[in-house]
């Protein structure tokens, strides 16, 4: 069994394939946690120790023993107003505006299966074949009605366990709650950095590693969407952690609006991790009999370094996150239309540019930004999602026949979210808009954000997009959204403090009733390109847009990042003209390949008629190269071989049953007369012997992931490459 309980004691301990984690109920009816790390049996209550360690110390009235404090206990869901001064995880005030509650054990209860959330997106189960179960913990505080009902769903075969938290009002009076994460790690002792993923719009999810000292290290949101700026997504590990070696715990939030994740160090070098919902312009009303549901975080752990972690969360994510027909299936090899016309095209146009990409052995045409209303630029038209026909020179159906005959699919660029104010939309609806009554609104991409928390809005929206998509074959959507939320006023909503968390469900209601109604379309997510890379938007959109910057060498080091949480499977990667467009600067189009085959998504985003027969026959070798790979791509263990600042990045995909192996680099130190450099694989099958099949050159496998292989000695600068190993 994946969860086991001793009824005398009170002591949950949830197993994994390789973890175990546990709690229990202390004789005052507060949840402790135990124990997070290596599978063990036994009760781990020993951990905990007992002192009177300070005159100060806070302890409730009943307690009246000064060893004990929850200012220093381990707890699985802290709260503010029982003495514990780290960061809590609720804050909530009574009818009468005073804060502070106090949640003990009421009951609990196991289930077959892991637990779904009603309207939001979660890791679901396949059946029993999963072994997933789910434990139901409540804790409560009667003197104001608080209930919380603390989630635990076990996947073992995965090695995650996800937690959620539905906080209710079972009492007479209102309440407000002002503040809810999700989840919490306590760890009575040791050293730990905590890795973070920063960024900004064209260069998102670089990873940063910091010690965690005393204090609070803290990454977040403000921005109402999961933001390029910091991901919701955290390591913390041992000091001396790698690849290969040490432990490292995990959280990964399944939430695409704002969120806070902190690493706390305590004044006893105990260490909190947490993650959740942003406090920022966040406090929700309940009153009698509502509910409020924090968003899941998937955690796990790994005794074998950061490797592993990525192992688990890349299994979880591609195969009990990602859903539908686009789950399991190759992804088409498709060329957008963006940096070939941008605003500039007719539907002549495109069908041109589709005949080349025929040619070429391109699957999917794109139509980006331009194809509706009377959108010239971007400074008009959001919103007014219907065929500019003139521009088209027919309808949407009649230009996607044409493509079609080539052998090629469709897709169609849409960002519903945004409205412009030079738009029929805003004209019949600017109370549509959230914007602040009596203020300037702040434009960005001189845009306004439409208030999804209403369900009028996110109804014409939908019914908009319906209309489009019933009128032709469209095979994927590219779904943008190119601005955060400044001014936050909804028109309707009683209480302002619950509209972003509103808006986010509010996304996550159009998405589920678009990927029902289209379940053969691929949607891919997109914001600014990757400034909304999250496990939420998984839920709906197999793969995203990984960032607008295409150039190999700074894809290099954003796709090193986003692979610490997220499988290639769901990176959208491209190869574009050089020079490039953000930095201009100019690789082989060896290394622009190499670079945009490692994500599950490939394709081309540049004029294929401006280019010379070289480079063309470079992009028909590629999309050959790329349907002999993309199955381990997709589908297999990934291992970061070295870095972005290394002299050659690389890194690996091996098939599930070690059979075949790919390994993709690029050289990136270029010196005069320079010494040889190496790559080491890793994940091969002990004792075989593989053939690299480029080459027909036979290594044995110990020797391989010992020493590892030359690289090419005179190369020229950014030199790209795959190697494909066969198990003989």
């Amino acid at each position: 069994m994946s969860i086991v309980i001793d009824e005398a004691t009170l002591t949950f301990t949830l197993n994994t394939r390789s973890a175990t984690y546990q709690m229990e109920v202390d004789p005052h009816g507060y949840l402790l946690h135990l124990y997070y790390g290596t599978r063990s049996k036994g009760r781990m209550d020993y951990l905990i120790t007992y002192a009177d360690r300070s005159g100060m110390c806070a302890t409730p009235h009943d307690v009246r023993d000064r060893t004990w404090s929850l200012d220093w206990l381990p707890q699985e869901f802290p709260f503010d107003g029982a003495g514990d001064m780290r960061s809590p995880l609720i804050r909530v005030r009574d009818a009468r505006g005073i804060y502070g509650c106090d949640l003990r054990y009421v009951r609990h209860e196991v289930r077959e299966g892991k637990y779904a959330l009603p309207g939001m997106p979660a890791v679901y189960d396949e059946g029993p074949a999963d072994g997933a179960q789910t434990l139901s913990v409540t804790l409560a505080d009667p003197r104001i009605g608080l209930e919380v009902e603390l989630l635990y769903g076990v996947m073992p075969e995965l090695d995650v366990i996800c937690r959620a938290a539905v906080v209710r009002n079972a009492g007479a009076e209102p309440f407000t709650v002002d503040r809810l994460q999700t989840a919490c790690l306590d760890f009575t002792h040791g050293n730990f950095d905590v890795i973070t993923f920063s960024g900004r719009h064209a260069m998102e999810r670089r990873l940063d590693r910091h010690y965690a000292d005393h204090g609070s290290f803290r990454v977040g949101s403000r921005r109402g969407m999961s933001s390029g700026q910091y991901n919701p997504f955290m390591i913390l590990c041992d000091r001396n952690a790698t690849e290969n070696s040490g432990r490292a715990w995990s959280m990964s939030f399944v939430w695409s609006g704002g969120f806070d994740a902190e690493a706390e160090r305590s004044q006893y070098a105990e260490t909190r991790m947490q993650m959740g919902l942003a406090d920022d312009r966040f406090s929700y009303p309940l009153a009698p009999g509502e509910e409020l549901i924090a968003p899941e975080v998937i955690m796990t752990y790994s005794a074998t370094g950061l490797g592993t972690l990525s192992q688990n969360l890349h299994r979880c994510i591609r195969t009990r996150v990602v859903r539908g027909e686009w789950r399991d299936r190759p992804r088409p090899v498709l060329l957008n239309s963006w940096e070939a016309y941008y605003f500039d095209f007719t539907g002549d146009k495109l069908v041109e540019l589709a005949e080349k990409a025929a040619e070429l052995g391109i699957e999917m045409l794109v139509m980006d930004d331009g194809w509706f209303g009377a959108r010239s630029d971007d400074f008009r038209a959001l919103g007014d999602w219907y065929v500019n026909e003139e521009k088209l020179g027919g309808t949407l159906h009649e230009l996607v026949e044409r493509v079609n005959a080539l052998g090629l699919k469709f897709g169609i660029w849409v960002e519903p979210e945004m409205v412009s104010e030079d738009s029929n939309l805003y004209r019949t609806h600017p109370d549509w808009a959230l914007a602040i009554p009596g203020k300037d609104p702040v434009l960005g991409r001189d845009q306004l954000v439409l208030d999804f928390s209403r369900k009028e809005v996110r109804d014409n929206i939908y019914e908009q997009l319906c209309a489009v998509f019933d009128q032709a074959n469209i095979d994927y959507v590219k779904w943008d959204c190119n601005r955060n939320i400044v001014d936050l006023y909804s028109a309707t909503a009683t209480d302002q403090g619950r509209v972003l968390y509103d808006y986010t469900r509010g996304l996550y209601d159009v998405l589920e009733r678009l990927v029902q109604r289209y379940p053969h379309i691929l949607f891919e997510g997109c914001s600014a390109g990757g400034c909304r890379f999250d496990a939420g938007m998984l839920y709906y959109t197999p793969q995203i847009w990984t960032s607008d910057n295409t150039d190999a060498v700074n894809r290099l080091a954003i796709q090193y990042g986003t692979s610490f949480g997220y499988p290639a499977s769901t990176m959208g990667a491209h190869v574009s003209a050089c020079p490039n467009e953000i930095n201009w600067r100019t690789t082989p189009i060896s290394a622009r390949g190499t670079v945009a085959m490692a994500g599950g998504g490939f394709g081309y985003e540049l004029d294929l008629l401006d280019l010379p027969e070289r480079a063309c026959e470079h992009i028909k070798q590629q999309i050959a190269l790329y349907h002999k790979i993309e199955g381990v791509v997709r589908e297999g263990s990934y291992f970061r071989l070295s870095g972005p600042a290394d002299e050659a990045c690389a890194w690996e995909f091996v098939s599930e049953d070690g059979s075949m192996a790919v390994v993709g680099m690029v050289l990136l130190l270029i010196e005069g007369y320079g010494a040889a450099r190496y790559v080491t694989p890793r994940g091969l099958t002990p004792g075989a012997f593989y053939r690299e099949l480029t080459t027909g050159a036979v290594f044995a496998a110990d020797a391989l992931m010992d020493s590892g292989f030359p690289l090419p000695v005179n190369a020229e600068p950014y030199m790209g490459r795959i190697y494909r190993f066969e198990r003989l």
